[in-house]
């Protein structure tokens, strides 16, 4: 035996004893032996620390980064010395039918170990270990493999044809299923065909999924700050046994695998088969900029001034600053309520406009400030939709879609007239329950049964209505209430689906003329800075203090609580008729606290306070009486920003003017819902 190969047996002895895997060994060996039956393999999954056999060994270690197929003999002939020795497996019989599956625990953090299909050059032929990561953008459903399988002589007189395990095939990553299993091996003894013994395949499950690079989002966002140009490519993943279905569609996760190429007919596919998965959780911002602390600082006297001069000020790269505030803060409190949590809060807009570009320009920038913002093709399906594997396979494979790319963010759709019946309800189903169910025919699949999957949606949805282009469509009510838009031509389910309804406040025929100035200035010169407030509060400024903000952990504090329950109630008193009751949707409650914890992200503090439900509470009631007309509450047309902010003197009456509606609100729980104790200093 050559010494070197005995040397690194030794190792891998020692390095089992010390990292507690003889131990895990011993344990699986002993579940094969108590089930008392015969296997034509029996597989081992043995975690390996790269850094730990590389200070035992430097050649076994540089073997497992870069032959691990070779290095995985060497433990396999250890396993097989220890079954034996310590009769492990009573049924065990040749060293061929142990499977031994290395699994490390993470690669060194060079970019030789990196793979990524946009970038050259691809090295797929080498079949050692990478690390890669992406987005799963399809998923297949899961199906069995053959792991492993016996073979016999059919020649009778030949040694290889008795019952014993002599020929055994074993899965090798990126091999084919015809590569394990097929009808024209050969004895090596005798050169006679080797025939199956059916009995002691051993099979496994394999599920087939597609990954792309991350970079892809920059693409699906529609408009970017970033000009540079890049090739994105999806590639295929290989999840097999253990590693079926621990992921979900629509995650960014970082694998170790190896690639390969798998050959369908005349087309060469480049795989990864997956030995290991992490899922991958960018950190956040640990701050936020210099300017915004200061700002914050200016404004610490009124909770309601720092989200006042963010809204004020946010866009103006795109409209200026003072346009469009109350829309702009919706914005801003639905980019911060965003997250891949489960039960997360949801801030979905709805916007009435008859000036569509102008908002469909505020909307895609606004969409970029999140690394998950996705803007809809028109072309392509909101949700995801079901296929043929293109492996070959015949099984059904999930493509994920607009809203499941963008988890954790913005699903920005665009005009929801233009949309049809069908896809309007489905997205009113998502926005009540965040699940979508895709159903999989069994026949068309090569399945048994029908499937259903069950796929959640955890995203902020973006839309708008054309005023315009929809009063031309049908015929408007007659019979409308104070404050009370059309809204017809939408589902009236639908509407009550999103957490708020604005209205546009600059009409086409008559915008204020300060955008007419910025549209035409940006005309001349797209990249000209046209404020100050751009230079001091960048794009990437508002990126970071974003990011910063939705991930601030907010609790409701007992006072804001009794506010936001005290109007709930009066409200589901006050906007009630004889015949469907109250019009006041079950949802309203969870909107007002989304809202309520969004403006105390907004505001960086960690407690909602009564200032945060008071802003809620009037931008609940702008949309309800859009929806539904005004009700005995009755706040003015755009109760969030009532007049210009142009300087102290304005957020001063602004703060007045707030106080002023605490108090009105006050009087209205009292009046509709007195079983409500509000403890308040305003009382």
């Amino acid at each position: 035996m050559d010494p070197e190969i005995q040397k690194m047996r030794e190792v891998v002895l020692v390095y089992l004893d010390r990292s507690g895997g003889l131990q895990k060994f011993v344990h699986d060996c002993k579940k094969y032996n108590d089930s008392k039956q015969s296997y034509a393999v029996y597989r081992f999954i043995i975690s390996i620390n790269p850094s730990d056999i590389a200070e035992l060994d430097a050649t076994l270690g540089n073997d497992i980064l870069h032959n691990p197929l070779q290095a995985a003999q060497i433990f396999q002939s250890v396993c097989f010395v220890a079954i034996k020795t310590l009769s492990l497996i009573e049924q065990l019989q040749t060293e061929a039918q142990i499977s031994i599956l290395l699994k490390p625990t993470h690669l060194p953090p060079l970019p030789s170990y990196v793979l990524s299909l946009s970038t050259y050059p691809f090295n797929y032929t080498s079949q050692r270990f990478y690390m890669s990561e992406g987005i799963v953008i399809a998923m297949g459903t899961v199906t069995k493999y053959t792991q492993g399988a016996r073979f016999l002589c059919t020649e009778e007189t030949c040694p290889f044809s008795e019952g014993r395990f002599r020929c055994i095939r074993v899965h090798c990553p990126g091999a084919t299923e015809s590569a394990t299993v097929r009808t024209d091996f050969v004895c090596s003894l005798c050169s006679s065909p080797l025939q199956e013994d059916m009995k002691f395949r051993v099979l496994g499950d394999k599920q087939i999924v597609e990954m792309i690079d991350a970079k892809i989002l920059n693409a699906l966002k529609g408009y970017s700050i970033d000009n540079s140009h890049f090739r994105i490519q999806a590639f295929t993943l290989f999840l097999r046994d253990e590693l079926a279905n621990k992921m979900t569609i629509g995650n960014h996760y970082r694998i170790i695998g190896i690639p390969a190429c798998v050959q369908n007919g005349l087309q060469v596919t480049a795989c990864i088969e997956v030995n290991s998965v992490q899922l991958y959780k960018p950190n956040g911002p640990s701050s936020i900029s210099e300017n915004f602390k200061y700002l914050l600082s200016l404004t610490s006297s009124s909770c309601w001034r720092f989200t006042a001069i963010l809204a004020n000020i946010f866009a103006s790269q795109v409209v200026p600053p003072g346009t469009y505030n109350t829309l702009k803060l919706a914005i801003l409190l639905s980019l911060v309520q965003t997250s891949e949590k489960e039960n997360a809060d949801y801030l979905d807009l709805l916007i009435m406009t008859s000036d569509t570009l102008v908002i469909d320009r505020l909307l895609n920038y606004s969409l970029c400030l999140l690394p998950r913002g996705i803007r809809h093709p028109p072309s392509s399906d909101i949700f995801p939709c079901v296929s043929k594997d293109k492996h070959g396979t015949g099984s059904a494979s999930i493509q994920a879609c607009s809203a499941v790319l963008a988890k954790g963010g913005i699903c920005y759709i665009g005009d929801l007239s233009s949309h049809k019946k069908d896809k309007l309800e489905l997205l009113q189903s998502v926005l009540e329950s965040r699940t979508t169910t895709v159903f999989i025919p069994g026949k068309k699949y090569g399945e048994e049964a029908d499937q259903q999957v069950t796929v959640s949606v955890q995203t902020n949805f973006w839309c708008f209505v054309d005023v315009d282009s929809s009063s031309k469509k049908h015929i408007q009510k007659e019979n409308f209430l104070i404050g009370q838009m059309d809204v017809s031509l939408i589902p009236v389910n639908l509407v009550d689906g999103f957490g708020l309804l604005i209205y546009n406040e600059f009409p086409s025929c008559r915008l204020s003329s300060p955008v007419v100035h910025h549209i035409l200035k940006k005309a001349i010169n797209p990249e000209a800075m046209l404020y100050k407030v751009s230079q001091q509060f960048r794009t990437q400024d508002y990126e970071e203090f974003i990011l910063f903000a939705r991930n601030l952990h907010v609790v409701l504090s007992s006072e804001a609580e009794s506010l936001i329950q005290g109007y709930y109630l009066a409200s589901r008193r006050v906007r009630r008729d004889s015949i469907h009751g109250s019009t006041l949707s079950a949802s309203a409650l969870k909107i007002l606290i989304s809202l309520a914890k969004a403006h105390a992200k907004l505001s960086l503090r960690q407690t909602v306070l009564e200032e945060d439900a008071v802003i809620a509470i009037l931008l609940l009631e702008s949309s309800l009486t859009l929806k539904h007309g005004t009700s005995a509450l009755c706040v003015a047309p755009n109760p969030v920003f009532p007049f210009d902010l142009s300087d102290e003197n304005s957020l001063q009456q602004r703060d007045i003017y707030l106080m002023q509606c605490h108090h009105q609100l006050l009087k209205f729980i009292a009046a509709y819902s007195p079983g409500i104790h509000i403890n308040s200093h305003e009382e």
